[in-house]
């Protein structure tokens, strides 16, 4: 494994873990600063405008790192992230809590370019193993980031902040230090359309056989964003879970998560095919889903939790299969278009989630769940009956 990777992938996990430490302590800091019992839709709003700046700067992001390389943006994102978690610190109201998580989403886009820096530094055949150990790297950050958020929110509601900005930091001084740029001399042209955030998306739809994949692709991230959406919320509800119980479950995921990803993912592509990989995926998943709808007991969490692991073992044959349609010189743009879809379906998500649970909390909360299953539902067809779109094929560039 080259340096370069073990560097890329390094700063993923770290950047994993300072997102991760947020989680099960944002809810607590909301009532905290508002006073209100029920923050729902608050919670959701927050969520969805994390996803939204996530949409608008991840394609600009991808473009300037096709440009002018992907060492230099990546730091700038760094260091734009420490200052920000380092602010939200001491957010002395919500208003500004509010603002620092619009910059953090803006900060957030540059796992487009990590990703599109792995694509750099890999052969094709190679991509659904790598981007694999991308995902793992993320699970290993949600063993690691929940689970210590849940512990310092314990001491101080604020201190998972103040490592988020101090992990922030040390990813900068990685890049600095240790980084090589992977598109050293490859740089391509630019014009200021390109910075347009709908500009991307209507190249990579001009593409009509991989529109079906990213139809799915956004399908996927939009049932994806209920577990960031309503996990807390869920087991605080029904199982009155303190911060660290919701930090242990989600570290716990990223646990079998990070497996799944790193040992799973390459064998099950390579043996079933891109299409095949994520179905068996979504089979499992679907069948979580439906346990953790009916069975009351807090037990039961720990048992499907890696059974929802499998489910990710598609995401990257998926994401693997659409680098293969483009060229080299536009694997930047294209990972900024997933991640601007990725954010789309994270805006409208948590906006959908909380509303729809909103209605079912007080009745049957598990309900929520169920409602997972009759998306992915709809997508599994989608998937099998795909045609021509899961074969390998790459059409010409376009601009």
């Amino acid at each position: 494994m080259s340096k370069a990777l073990v560097v890329i992938l390094l700063s993923v996990t770290l950047d994993a873990v300072g997102i991760g430490l947020i989680f099960p302590i944002l809810p607590s800091l909301l009532r905290e600063l508002t006073g209100a019992g029920d923050i729902s839709a608050l919670y959701g709003a927050i969520l969805a405008g994390y996803a939204l700046m996530l949409f608008l700067f991840s394609p600009i992001l991808g473009v300037l790192s096709d440009r002018f390389g992907r060492r230099p943006i990546l730091m700038i994102a760094m260091a734009g992230a420490a200052i920000d978690y380092l602010i939200m610190t001491f957010a002395p109201n919500v208003e500004l809590l509010v603002i620092g998580r619009l910059i953090a989403g803006m900060t957030a886009a540059s796992m487009a370019v990590a990703t599109a820096y792995i694509a750099d530094i890999t052969e094709e055949k190679d991509r659904a193993r790598r981007f694999g150990f991308l995902g793992a790297c993320f699970g290993i950050g949600f063993i690691i980031g929940p689970a210590l958020g849940g512990l310092l929110g314990e001491v101080w509601l604020r201190a998972p902040f103040l490592a988020a900005a101090i992990l922030n930091a040390l990813n900068f001084a990685l890049a600095l230090f240790l980084l090589p740029e992977s598109r050293a001399g490859k740089k391509k042209a630019f014009d200021l359309q390109q910075i347009n955030p709908f500009a991307p998306l209507k190249w990579a739809l001009s593409f009509g056989k991989i529109r079906p994949l990213l139809l799915v692709f956004v399908g996927l991230a939009f049932v994806g964003s209920i577990y960031g959406t309503i996990w807390v919320l869920f087991t605080e509800d029904r199982y009155g879970w303190s911060a660290a119980m919701v930090g242990l479950s989600l570290a716990l995921y990223g646990l079998f998560n990070a497996a799944s990803q790193a040992l799973l993912t390459g064998p099950a592509t390579a043996w079933l095919g891109e299409k095949r990989a994520i179905v068996f995926g979504l089979s499992f998943e679907i069948m979580a889903l439906i346990a953790l709808a009916f069975f009351g007991q807090w037990w039961v969490i720990f048992i499907l939790l890696p059974i929802f692991a499998l489910g990710d073992v598609g995401g990257p044959a998926l994401q693997s299969l659409l680098t293969s349609k483009v060229s080299e010189e536009m694997q930047g743009q294209l990972q900024g278009v997933l991640m601007s879809l990725s954010s789309i379906a994270a805006v409208t998500g948590p906006l959908f989630f909380t509303q729809i649970y909103a209605l079912l909390r007080p009745h049957w909360p598990g309900g929520i769940w169920l409602m997972a299953v009759a998306l992915y539902a709809i997508l599994v067809p989608m998937i099998i009956f795909g045609g021509s779109a899961w074969q390998r094929a790459r059409p010409p560039d376009r601009k």
